[in-house]
């Protein structure tokens, strides 16, 4: 943990794209203790400033000599560069929370969700990985459950946002839409098939077995965040042609019956979950309601009829805010007490 101060040197690796913007409005928002906020980017992305409390803060090139007198780096600017500076960084003397998939299966390095695993920080080495988007969302939810009746096995499809992909697909999709609106064909760049108005069942790259490396990202990572490897886990990931918000259909099988309302009982009581779910009266999750919010919201949960102990539910969340930046915020906000 931190040497207790009453500020810290916090720097923003990759703060001027989606995420990084968005952990820098997130520090803003929560009031976290920043003595000095020092925003780092490639030498391609740093230009301009940024804006904190009410003051532009130019925006450095990211270089091995960045991390001098930091106490804190959050990383939001992918693997390679994770990779290649975060041990840097960790050399002179920062903590780093890191965003990328770089460290997230290291079994020397934690990963944290803190409504889920808190304890864990207490091992770190100086470096914590902040967990996939789809996955934080879904532990969140699963948790209590899991706590109350042990889960068994999990079937999840997600439905995710192309700002999980960052600004460039954020565009793609605008442009897309534009083009088709006005009887055009656009040609995608940023995804292998155009986006607009299409699902894409496929997110990062193939592997022999068929799946994904993100479907296989939602196996691993909940089975270390969980701390239970015998969770069977099946997953399906979607790229669909939402701006911001994930949305997920999760069945569970566990070991003992839970009904729907004991379910809901059980998530409404639960750290960082809001239960949002009166279908008969139109109300469930959509990723319009979710912009902006902390929470994960949970509707649509209904017995499994096909099976003993078993549960759907619709889990929906901001996957730039607590996916990603506010996950990352909250485990800075622990280490500092």
């Amino acid at each position: 943990m931190f040497k207790k101060k009453p500020a810290y040197n916090v720097a923003i690796v990759g703060a001027t794209g989606a995420v990084g913007s968005q952990m820098i409005e997130v520090l803003e928002e929560r009031k976290f203790p920043v003595e000095r906020l020092y925003p780092l980017a490639s030498s391609r992305s740093a230009s301009g400033t940024v804006s904190f409390r009410g003051q532009e803060v130019p925006v450095q090139v990211l270089t091995q000599d960045s991390f001098a007198g930091i106490d804190l780096a959050l990383f939001s600017a992918g693997s390679d560069i994770s990779k290649e500076f975060a041990p840097i960084a960790v050399q002179k003397g920062a903590i780093v929370i890191d965003n990328s998939a770089a460290w997230r299966m290291d079994p020397q390095v934690p990963l944290v969700v803190p409504e889920v695993n808190p304890h864990d920080l207490s091992r770190h080495q100086g470096l914590i990985a902040n967990p996939n988007c789809s996955t934080i969302q879904m532990v969140v939810a699963l948790k209590p459950l899991h706590d109350q009746v042990r889960i068994k096995r999990v079937v999840v499809t997600t439905f995710q946002s192309v700002s999980g992909t960052g600004r460039e697909a954020m565009d793609e999709l605008l442009d897309q839409s534009k083009a088709l609106l006005n009887f055009q064909s656009p040609q995608p760049t940023v995804y292998p098939h155009r986006i607009a108005f299409n699902c894409l069942p496929h997110i990062d790259e193939f592997l022999a077995s068929g799946y994904t490396k993100e479907e296989m990202k939602l196996v691993h990572e909940t089975r270390k965040i969980m701390g239970d490897n015998s969770i069977q886990i099946t997953a399906t990931t979607v790229r669909v042609p939402v701006y911001i918000g994930h949305s997920e259909s999760v069945n569970i099988e566990t070991e003992r019956a839970l009904t729907a309302n004991e379910a809901r009982a059980l998530l409404s009581a639960a750290p960082g979950v809001v239960v949002y779910d009166d279908p008969a009266h139109g109300l469930y999750p959509m990723p319009m309601d979710v912009v902006g919010k902390d929470e994960v919201y949970v509707g649509r949960i209904r017995e499994d009829e096909s099976i003993p102990n078993g549960l759907n539910l619709w889990i929906v969340a901001d996957n730039l805010k607590k996916g990603a930046a506010l996950n990352a915020v909250q485990i800075a906000e622990l280490l500092v007490g």
